[in-house]
C-alpha cells in the first residue's frame, strides 16, 4: 500500500453517507423553515483573520491551527472554525447593506491539530447558524431553538441546555482583577500556556484542559457576579425568552466557550452519552466580532456544531437513520440484442426518474439475478431475444419472488404502480 489515511481524518464510505445526508439534509431543511440562507466560505483563509477572530489567546490559534505560507509567502490557514469566514464574507461582500437582520447557515469541514479521540478528528463537518444585526435576546433564543429543534428532529432527547453570560469588554475589566487576584498564589504551578494567558486573558484559564490547571481554578468567582446592569439585564431577558419558549436550561457559570469572540451569552447542549466529550452544540453572542474584522459595529450571535460528534450521540441513543432508497428495478439480459435493447430502457428509465441498473460483469441470468437481490432492487426485467421478438418482457417482483410477463410498452407503468 503506498500509503495510509492522514491521523485524525476519516473516509466516509457509500455504506454511511446515508447518515451524512440525513443529518444535513434536516439541517438544510430546518434552517430554511427559520428563514436562514446558506452561505458557502473558502477551506482556507489568510492567518490573521482567526488570530483577530477567534483570538491569539486560544487553544485553537496557539496549538491547533494548520497554517503554512503559500508560494506567494502569505500566511494562510485552513478554517479551524465556520463563524469567522462568515463574518470576513459579510464584510467583504457588504452584506451588512441588505435587510437586517442577515441570517445564514453553513455545512464545512474544519481542520484542528489536536489528539484524536471519539468524536474529535483533525479533520472534522461543521454545521452552524449565524445571525447578525439583533441586540435583542430574542435573537439568542431563536437559534437557541433552532439547535434545540434540530437534535429533536434527528430523534435525541437526552440533551441538557446549559447557559451562561461571560458579560462584556465593560465588566470584564473588574472581573479579570478578580479572578487574577484569586489565580495569582497559584501562578508558578500553572502550565506554561496559561502563565502567558494570566496578563493577556486570565479567563481563558478556566478553559485550560491541563488537569492541573483544571484543579486550581477550582472556586474561581464567576463572571456572572461581576455583569455590568445592561449585561444582567440581557442574561435575565434571554431568561425570559426561553421560559416563554418553553425550553429548559440550568445556568452554568462555568461555561467560558473556547473562542475569544463571545460576548455576553455563552450556551452549550451536553450528553452524557459520548464520555467526557459531552458538548454537543455549542454558540453565543459576539457583539464585536464584525467591527474588529472590519466591518461596522454589528451584533451577531450563532452556534457550531460537529457532525462526527452528533452521529455518535444518535449511535448512542440507538437512534436509526433511513436508508438509502433501493434500486427500482435491475434489467437483466441474455443475448446480443438484448443487451442492446436492455441499454437503451435502463437510460430511459433513468430519464423517467427511476433507480434502474443493469449489469456491467456479464454475469449470466442466475448471476444477474443474485446482483439483483444484493442491490435490493424492487424489480428485475428479464429480457432475451424471445421476449424481444415477442413484444413482451419478463417482470419480476423481488419481495414475493412473483413474474409475469407483460407488453414492453407497458414497462413504466408497471414499475409505478
Amino acid at each position: 500500500m503506498i500509503t495510509n489515511i492522514p491521523r485524525g481524518t476519516k473516509d466516509v464510505l457509500p455504506s454511511q453517507i446515508n447518515k451524512w445526508r440525513y443529518v444535513e439534509n434536516t439541517f438544510r431543511s430546518l434552517c430554511a423553515r427559520y428563514g436562514f440562507g446558506e452561505i458557502r466560505t473558502p477551506v482556507f483563509e489568510h492567518t490573521e483573520l482567526f488570530a483577530r477572530g477567534v483570538g491569539d489567546t486560544t487553544d485553537i490559534v496557539e496549538k491547533q491551527m494548520y497554517s503554512f505560507k503559500d508560494y506567494g509567502q502569505r500566511d494562510i490557514t485552513l478554517k479551524p472554525e465556520g463563524t469567522s469566514p462568515v463574518v470576513r464574507s459579510f464584510v467583504e461582500n457588504k452584506l451588512f447593506a441588505d435587510v437586517m437582520p442577515a441570517k445564514y447557515y453553513y455545512i464545512t469541514p474544519c481542520f484542528r491539530y489536536e489528539k484524536p479521540q471519539s468524536g474529535r478528528l483533525r479533520e472534522f463537518h461543521q454545521c452552524g447558524i449565524e445571525v447578525f444585526g439583533s441586540k435583542d435576546m430574542m435573537a439568542d433564543a431563536e437559534v437557541i431553538a433552532l439547535a434545540k429543534d434540530f437534535l429533536e428532529l434527528l430523534g435525541i432527547r437526552d440533551l441538557e441546555l446549559r447557559i451562561n453570560s461571560i458579560g462584556c469588554p465593560n465588566c470584564r475589566a473588574k472581573y479579570r482583577e478578580a479572578l487574577q487576584d484569586f489565580l495569582r498564589p497559584s501562578y508558578d504551578q500553572f502550565c506554561d500556556t496559561c502563565k502567558g494567558r494570566f496578563e493577556r486573558n486570565p479567563m481563558r484559564i478556566l478553559d485550560c484542559k491541563s488537569p492541573v490547571c483544571q484543579e486550581l481554578a477550582q472556586g474561581a468567582p464567576h463572571m456572572l457576579d461581576y455583569l455590568c446592569e445592561d449585561c444582567a439585564a440581557a442574561f435575565e431577558d434571554l431568561k425570559a425568552n426561553l421560559t416563554a419558549m418553553e425550553l429548559d436550561f440550568t445556568v452554568d457559570p462555568g461555561i467560558v466557550r473556547g473562542l475569544d469572540y463571545y460576548t455576553k451569552t455563552a450556551f452549550e447542549f451536553v450528553s452524557n452519552t459520548i464520555g467526557a466529550q459531552g458538548t454537543v452544540c455549542g454558540g453565543g453572542r459576539y457583539d464585536h466580532l464584525i467591527e474588529e474584522v472590519g466591518g461596522p459595529s454589528t451584533p451577531g450571535v450563532g452556534f457550531g456544531l460537529g457532525i462526527e460528534r452528533l452521529l455518535l450521540v444518535m449511535e448512542s441513543n440507538g437512534i436509526e437513520i433511513p436508508a438509502d432508497e433501493p434500486a427500482d428495478v435491475l434489467v437483466a439480459v441474455m443475448g446480443d440484442r438484448a443487451r442492446a435493447f436492455g441499454q437503451k430502457l435502463v437510460h430511459d428509465l433513468r430519464k423517467a426518474g427511476k433507480k434502474a441498473a443493469l449489469d456491467l460483469m456479464a454475469r449470466n441470468l442466475k448471476g444477474q439475478l443474485k446482483y439483483a437481490d444484493r442491490i435490493h432492487a424492487k424489480y428485475t426485467i428479464v429480457i432475451g431475444d424471445n421476449e424481444l421478438d415477442a413484444g413482451k418482457v419478463a417482470l419480476k417482483t423481488m419481495a414475493v419472488s412473483q413474474q409475469r410477463e407483460i407488453p414492453i410498452e407497458d414497462i413504466l407503468k408497471e414499475i409505478e404502480n
